[in-house]
């Protein structure tokens, strides 16, 4: 489950243009956003816009489970992560014929006290997590270590958009996870520069705060 590669180009960038047409993800290189963790940066991806865009769902739905069939061999569990995966784990469930789960950020305090709702886990099943967006990945492979803990195997984590930071990069190869990413941040400029008139200026702010993102957000007043 690799990070797109040129033959999945085309459909990377149709896709970029996409979140960007709904506004799923906007650039701000001038009045950057803040984020959660306290960091400012000139790019915020909310793809829960998707869910309000019949053709942008299916197009998701549709390419998580080319990625799925294409590794062969039996059809895994789908688990989303909650809340943002739950949906297109549901979708990409419908599509493969396959069991869904969702994988709670912890276990219920109550009732039964699962953290994995839905399809049943355990020793010998296979399974891919479905998450809506990576940046450092650590949502990501919290759901993964959770699947893991029930015995079953975990092929891979699917999303729609990564950041491409370095730091995600990191933790994946320290988890030994795969991931099949949509669409990139590298293609998502491409595209806002070609077609939705991101400028030179503008293009080169962005790309400085990839590189580092911790000194872009300092420089930027956080």
């Amino acid at each position: 489950m690799p990070v797109p590669s040129s033959s999945s180009a085309r459909p990377a960038r149709r896709l970029a243009h996409a979140l960007l047409e709904i506004g799923a993800v906007s650039l701000r290189p001038h009045e950057p956003f803040a984020w959660s963790s306290g960091l400012r940066a000139p790019i915020y991806c909310d793809n829960r816009r998707t869910l309000a865009h019949p053709r942008v769902r299916t197009l998701i739905a549709d390419a998580f489970a080319e990625a799925v069939r294409a590794q062969g061999g039996d059809t895994p569990t789908v688990a989303g992560t909650a809340t943002a995966g739950i949906p297109h784990a549901a979708w990409l469930a419908e599509r493969l014929d396959a069991p869904m789960a969702y994988v709670r950020s912890a276990a219920k305090a109550h009732g039964q006290g699962r953290r994995i709702e839905g399809a049943r886990l355990s020793s010998g099943k296979a399974a891919v997590v479905v998450e809506d967006l990576l940046s450092t990945g650590g949502s990501a492979l919290e759901a993964v270590s959770a699947v893991r803990e029930t015995g079953a195997a975990v092929q891979g984590v699917l999303a729609i958009f990564s950041y491409g930071l370095d730091a995600a990069d990191a933790a994946f190869a320290k988890a030994g996870v795969e991931r099949h990413v949509l669409t990139t941040f590298p293609t998502l400029l491409e595209v806002a520069h070609r077609d939705h008139g991101l400028s030179d200026e503008a293009r080169a702010l962005l790309e400085d705060w990839r590189a580092d993102p911790e000194a872009w957000s300092r420089a930027h007043g956080a």
